[in-house]
């Protein structure tokens, strides 16, 4: 092998490099409610629990379940399925999201697992779809589509 060839050979795996160091992408925790599968950004998530007393409020919106004292720190729990207009029923999963300042539980049916997603792949969600509470949806390698949970959205629900 010649030097120039060496040298093509090395500039060729560096700009192959290069080329996968550029692609952007972003960690998800991917969960379930009812037939929907969504994603919510790794950097909002807290922690999860499982099977945790949530304490009924009088006087808050139905979607609304209660609050929960994590720790000393009172954090309201918000049902997914009822912000999307599925039956209510029995979750014992719970996401503790932080975003805006701001820490938020969301009651789900299932936490899959986190997952890589390639920012370019997350396409705009169709209007008006789920209430608002989508930001984008993508595709994912087993052939099911993601879409991508907004979380500042919980705090304009009405």
């Amino acid at each position: 092998m010649e030097k120039n060839e060496l040298f093509a050979t090395v500039d060729e795996d560096a700009l192959e490099q290069q080329a996968v160091n550029d692609v952007q992408s972003e960690k998800y925790l991917l969960f379930v409610s009812g037939p929907l599968l969504f994603g919510v950004t790794a950097e909002c998530v807290m922690e999860i629990i499982n099977n945790h007393a949530i304490t009924m409020l009088p006087l808050v919106p139905d979607y609304i379940r209660g609050i929960i004292n994590l720790r000393g720190q009172i954090i309201p729990i918000v049902d997914i399925r009822h912000l999307l207009g599925q039956p209510v029923q029995e979750n014992t999963c719970i996401i503790i999201l932080k975003f805006a300042g701001t820490m938020v539980g969301i009651l789900v049916d299932t936490v899959q697992k986190m997952i890589d997603v390639e920012t370019s792949t997350i396409l705009p969600a169709p209007a008006k779809d789920t209430q608002n509470l989508v930001c984008g949806m993508c595709s994912l390698a087993e052939g099911s589509t993601m879409l991508v949970f907004d979380c500042n959205q919980l705090l304009n629900q009405p």
